[in-house]
């Protein structure tokens, strides 16, 4: 009968396609059992969300049976541990990662990809939280249909937490919950960049994989704010093609790398890429321009996400409150693909990059 030991040299071969190390080495091989000619094994990912969890799957058993023979039952669990730097956090200690989704300007589809990026992550098991940091346009309520709900307060530790609506399987919180759908909220900096202090430091957000925040348009008190509160494992820029969105782009871009911010770019994502009409789904009419964002990753060294299409039944799924990527389609696909994307990239800089710190700016 062959040894675990045997099984953990053979899957020692298999080579990680993003860390480029073995699996073994990399502490993903979990639970090795030989019974008779049935071995199991765990293969720890580290997210559910992998795009590459197939693949190593079947590089794991085809590595077994090359090693071993063929006369094995190969049985492989594949699980996930998300990956985190935020260690011995004093602010949401029980978050693993947070991501700012930022655009330079507005109309470019930041919150809808914001909102199908979260309901994506939780739908491939990772637990998600929501933050609509966007104080004077909240849409979240609208995209998630929970629009007349309202926060619970409890009291925890001494401390009245809100507790987030919870929505297809996302922790949400937005200002929208708080203020009639009908009122304007005219408020100055100071207070808008408390409100998203409060959802921060004063809510119960539990266990979290992910924590999503949907910035405002452009660069302003609510991104410094944000910034200054929590160390951000990194931030995602939305773009469309056309040449306006693109240099205001740029503009969030190089704010997030200035050195006294130094916030990991994970990528950049091209909505509106192309039109799509329903009734001839493999023609593209580049409205906007034709791969923008495209160029600007090359150019600036970033990973391009993915390109998301102009496509009416976005909109609708949004207007109806039901994301997109909950349907069965060529749109859905989209973003679970561009969700696993991010996922791997968030991975990729846990492994390879320094902690981000809290920003401390003075002010004169």
């Amino acid at each position: 009968m062959v040894s675990k030991e045997k099984v953990l040299q053979a899957l020692s071969k298999v080579i990680d396609p993003d860390f480029k190390k073995d699996l073994v080495s990399l502490g993903m091989i979990k639970d090795v059992a030989v019974t008779g000619n049935k071995i199991s094994f765990t293969v720890e990912l580290t997210t559910p969300a992998c795009p590459l969890k197939e693949m190593i799957r079947k590089d794991c058993e085809q590595t077994i049976l090359e090693e071993l023979g063929d006369g094995y039952e190969v049985d492989i669990n594949m699980s996930s541990n998300v990956t985190t730097i935020r260690e011995q956090a004093t602010t949401l200690p029980n978050v693993k990662n947070i991501i700012a989704v930022a655009s330079g300007k507005g109309g470019v589809g930041k919150s809808t990809i914001t909102a199908n990026l979260a309901t994506a992550l939780a739908r491939s098991g990772a637990k998600v939280g929501l933050i609509d940091a966007d104080i004077f346009g909240p849409s979240m309520p609208t995209m998630f249909n929970c629009e007349h709900e309202q926060p619970t307060v409890i009291e925890k530790n001494g401390k009245n937490m809100i507790v987030p609506i919870e929505q297809y399987g996302v922790k949400i919180l937005s200002i929208g919950f708080l203020s009639p759908a009908d009122n304007a909220i005219v408020w100055r900096g100071p207070m808008a960049s408390s409100a998203l202090k409060q959802f921060i430091t004063d809510a119960d957000w539990g266990e979290l994989d992910y924590l999503l925040i949907d910035l405002p348009p452009g660069t302003s008190d609510i991104h410094l704010t944000l910034v200054q509160t929590v160390p951000v494992t990194g931030a995602v820029l939305v773009t469309t093609p056309q040449k306006v969105a693109l240099a205001d782009a740029i503009k969030g871009l190089q704010m997030f790398r200035q050195p006294q911010i130094n916030v990991p770019i994970l990528g950049i994502v091209e909505n509106m890429a192309y039109f799509t009409p329903a009734e001839l789904p493999e023609n593209k009419y580049y409205i906007f321009g034709r791969e923008g964002g495209k160029r600007l990753a090359e150019k600036y060294e970033i990973p391009l996400l993915g390109q998301i299409p102009l496509v009416q039944s976005i909109r609708e799924s949004s207007d109806e409150g039901h994301p997109a990527v909950m349907e069965d389609n060529i749109t859905g696909n989209a973003f679970r693909i561009l969700a696993e994307e991010l996922a791997r990239q968030i991975a990729i800089r846990n492994a390879t990059m320094d902690r981000t710190k809290i920003v401390e700016i003075k002010t004169m």
